[in-house]
């Protein structure tokens, strides 16, 4: 299908900004850049989200593991044409590192980024490494809105023009990123889950991607807070989806991952299923349907560790093709 999305409202026209604001729902994937140099493991997967997806995240050192670096990943996949949205954690940089990834990000076109604190260096493969966290990722949220609607870097260079060098086109040049935050509906104490989000769209949040949802009355509830405060209006929020292929799955993130709600009936579901795949998926579709029923929800992030086979197929059952296409798109 081919929209159109309202072109005096856009504030850097990636791919996924114009489906958002064309009131489409958004469909976001997930990849994982590889634990080595190899770049073709990235592109062997291209044809798995092209066509399914608006846009790919590319993770950042997941769970604290070094991979390649989520900018180059995602120059990769924007030369197959697939739209990415570079995640960027406040752990591994400080604030010179931050703005120099940033503007190399930008300058290589990419023109989506998650702003987003990082898993604790415990998790991964170097936990005595020291983490940075020169900033907090809601500080991140603010310093990109800053670099593109101020033109100014957090030492307060860059705008307004130097007086002695007023047409310096360093000092005017903003630096086009789409901003996204990351958000979590179930983490407790959950009153405060509202506020936070509040505070991430106060610096300068352009959408949300939520933490991987399997209990749709909680996100109800969280969704109503969000309503009430008028947030749908000033944000998009698109939902996390994480398919499973087996209940030890999910009994891990219940037990291990803080901030995951999983209801046992779920489980239950995927313990007892014949084909645990096969349950899987329809887990997935039927919690896609739900969010999309949620007013206030923009679109969903399908996080498929390990399993991106399965995102084609997802999609297509939840009823989210054909994707929207614009004129002037990448193919």
């Amino acid at each position: 299908m081919v929209a159109q999305p309202a072109s005096d409202e856009l504030k850097v026209g990636s791919n996924l900004e114009k489906v958002l604001r064309s009131g489409q729902f958004a469909v976001c994937g997930e990849m994982a850049p590889p634990q080595t140099c190899n770049g073709d493991f990235l592109r062997r997967k291209i044809d798995i989200f092209k066509g399914n997806v608006d846009a790919c995240n590319l993770t950042d050192n997941q769970m604290a593991i070094v991979r390649m670096s989520s900018i180059a990943a995602a120059k990769i996949i924007l030369d197959e044409g697939l739209e990415p949205i570079i995640q960027m954690t406040v752990r591994d940089r400080n604030r010179i590192a931050v703005q120099a990834d940033l503007l190399g990000a930008a300058g290589l076109g990419i023109r989506n980024v998650l702003c987003i604190s990082g898993d604790h260096m415990s998790f991964g493969n170097h936990p005595s490494a020291k983490a940075v966290y020169d900033l907090d990722s809601l500080q991140l949220v603010h310093l990109v809105r800053q670099m593109r609607e101020e033109c100014m870097l957090v030492s307060g260079e860059g705008t307004p023009p130097k007086p002695s060098k007023p047409d310096a086109p360093w000092n005017k040049v903003p630096t086009p990123l789409f901003t996204g935050a990351a958000s979590n509906p179930f983490g407790d104490p959950a009153e405060f889950r509202v506020v936070r989000l509040a505070k991430k769209v106060a610096a300068g949040a352009d959408f949300i991607q939520t933490q991987a949802i399997y209990d749709i009355p909680r996100l109800e509830q969280f969704m109503s807070q969000v309503r009430d405060r008028g947030l749908h209006e000033k944000v998009f929020i698109i939902g996390g989806v994480l398919p499973v292929r087996s209940p030890r799955a999910l009994t891990y993130m219940r037990d291990e991952v803080p901030g995951m709600s999983i209801p046992e009936e779920l489980v239950q579901r995927m313990e007892s299923a014949e084909d645990r795949e096969e349950e899987g998926i329809n887990i997935c579709v039927e919690l896609i349907e739900q969010i999309r029923g949620i007013e206030g929800m923009a679109g969903v992030h399908i996080m498929p560790p390990m399993w991106e086979k399965v995102v084609p197929e997802v999609v297509s059952r939840a009823g989210l093709l054909p994707r929207p296409t614009f004129e002037g798109s990448r193919e």
